[in-house]
């Protein structure tokens, strides 16, 4: 009995997967606002009754995407904040981090970019309460820092904000640097303008703050 729960819950989950697939694959081409259902049940060959199974609504699909989509990296930021040794470290590890993701993800960071500002309201909460979550990570590893003496919590809290700000700027010029290649990486001398300026750009922001209590 258990073994046959067990191969349905897979097949359950496959299935699912394969409606997030499908859907971000659809993603590339439209917004969410204008997604079907039926044609993401279409692309997966199931009929449109199994879609409800798993999602409430186009709206409840695309608050998963932004969790597939984000939700793995608040472990990797943490460890870039924590185990670096300088700031310098600290921002050529999150450059390498965004990059990274970009390069790996991009239909994935393509649908953060459209849709954090789009028309699908719970999707732009589910894109905002991810990026709150980030900064609140980054301030609690800041606060750890000699630097942070005589810092209020907001003022961790708003240059946690201005990093993480930095970091989505930086993703999406690595996207931009990735369209015409056909998913191949971007050519050296581009990558490493992006990765100069989005160095250049974080390091100003940690210059501001050794002297925001002046």
């Amino acid at each position: 009995m258990s073994h046959t729960l067990g191969i349905r819950q897979a097949q359950k989950q496959k299935t699912r997967q394969s409606l997030l697939d499908a859907a971000l694959g659809l993603l590339e081409e439209q917004s969410l606002s204008s997604l079907g259902l039926r044609e993401v049940t279409r692309a997966v060959g199931v009929a449109p009754t199994a879609f409800y199974r798993h999602f409430r609504s186009t709206a409840d699909l695309g608050v998963a995407l932004v969790e597939e989509a984000l939700g793995s990296l608040h472990p990797m930021i943490r460890d870039t904040v924590t185990s670096a040794e300088s700031s310098d470290e600290r921002i050529r590890r999150a450059v390498e981090l965004i990059e990274r993701h970009v390069t790996t993800h991009p239909a994935h960071v393509r649908f953060i970019a459209r849709e954090r500002h789009g028309g699908v309201q719970p999707v732009r909460e589910a894109i905002r309460a991810q990026l709150g979550r980030f900064a609140e990570e980054v301030r609690d590893e800041l606060a750890k820092d000699p630097e942070a003496a005589g810092w209020s919590d907001d003022d961790l809290l708003m240059l946690s904000h201005l990093y993480v700000d930095q970091m989505l700027i930086t993703a999406s010029l690595f996207l931009e640097s990735l369209e015409g290649t056909e998913g191949e990486e971007p050519a050296p001398e581009e990558r490493e303008r992006i990765v100069r300026r989005a160095t250049r750009q974080m390091r100003l922001i940690s210059l501001g703050r050794h002297h925001w209590l002046d």
